[in-house]
């Protein structure tokens, strides 16, 4: 998924140097919730983790 963050990131970046504001800004946009919900997951994935080993 982090990887999915990156890739719009490079299109929002491209976009923006090309000009073409609004599809940089939704690229940008999808690459926020992206990050958010990976940081999500790898937070919860590291915590069931820690809970369960005994």
């Amino acid at each position: 998924m982090l990887h999915y963050a990156l890739a719009f990131l490079v299109v929002a970046l491209i976009a923006a140097v090309l000009g073409f504001g609004g599809i940089a800004a939704g690229a940008a946009g999808i690459a926020k919730i992206l990050f958010f919900v990976f940081l999500v997951l790898a937070i919860g994935g590291f915590l069931a983790s820690l809970l369960r080993k005994p």
